[in-house]
């Protein structure tokens, strides 16, 4: 028996990977967070599968089912939405399944961040402008934000923020960005990113809260860069002319030129 951690993407259900969508055909229980995965995702369990909803449930709850399903013999697909490396309560199951010795496993999904972007047709890193990209929320109920890590801090660096979980604290994340980023730094909310009934708006830290206007709770991305509306900005080197790569030499003398014969 196995206990298959799977991320089910963003919200489309055609963004889950094919790793995921066989674990959970071949899994006779399905764990999932009922709040934001759709349930077409579950169309892919085997038939008669049990499959239970675990948004109602606590940790302790959770575990039961997977003792349960541990006490038959029977493989678990627990799912999360967007990816399992961030925000998903992962850690803490996994600890408590080494603690009994289950065995599970890990497979990726699509994070919002990356749904996010892709709907905005946006490359989040830019030369010039941004190479890294800051993922963060602000605090909240369930989990508090560790000493050091502010959006203030985070909006020195001038990197790209992908700001999760955090659209009812949009007025702090504006006064704590426009200092640093300038009240004219481009910003885009997209709400439920990659479902059918996606929105997204674009402003800026300026004018971003009349924009929003309280339309938009829970699963949203708030973005913040100047990638988002860059104007002009450098090419990467990676495709230039002159640029000597292993797969591109540019001639008989370059360090990647094969032997002479």
């Amino acid at each position: 028996m196995t206990v298959h951690f799977i991320g089910a993407g963003p919200g489309a259900a055609d963004l889950l990977t094919l790793r995921g969508r066989d674990l959970i055909a071949a899994s006779p229980v399905c764990i999932y967070a009922g709040s934001l995965i759709p349930a077409a995702v579950l169309d892919h369990c085997p038939p008669g599968a049990r499959i239970v909803n675990s948004a109602p449930l606590d940790l302790d709850a959770i575990m039961a089912e997977i003792m349960a399903a541990h006490n038959i013999g029977r493989d678990v697909a627990r799912l999360h939405s967007g990816d399992l490396s961030v925000w998903s309560a992962m850690g803490e199951q996994i600890r408590r399944l080494r603690a009994l010795d289950i065995p599970f496993t890990v497979t990726p999904g699509v994070p919002a961040f990356a749904a996010a972007a892709a709907a905005l047709e946006c490359e989040l890193t830019l030369p010039g402008l941004a190479q890294s990209l800051v993922l963060t929320r602000t605090p909240g109920r369930a989990s508090s934000m560790p000493d050091g890590e502010s959006l203030a801090l985070f909006a020195a660096t001038g990197a790209t923020l992908a700001i999760h979980l955090s659209i009812h604290n949009l007025a702090q994340v504006v006064a704590d960005l426009s200092a640093a980023y300038g009240a004219d730094c481009p910003v885009a909310v997209v709400w439920r990113a990659s479902w059918p009934d996606q929105r997204i708006v674009h402003a800026t830290l300026a004018t971003i809260e009349a924009a929003v206007a309280s339309s938009m709770e829970r699963t949203a991305v708030i973005l913040v860069g100047r990638v988002l509306a860059p104007g002009d900005f450098g090419e990467s080197s990676l495709y230039a002319a002159g640029y000597d790569r292993r797969f591109r030499p540019r001639n008989a003398a370059s360090l990647f030129a094969g032997p002479s014969e």
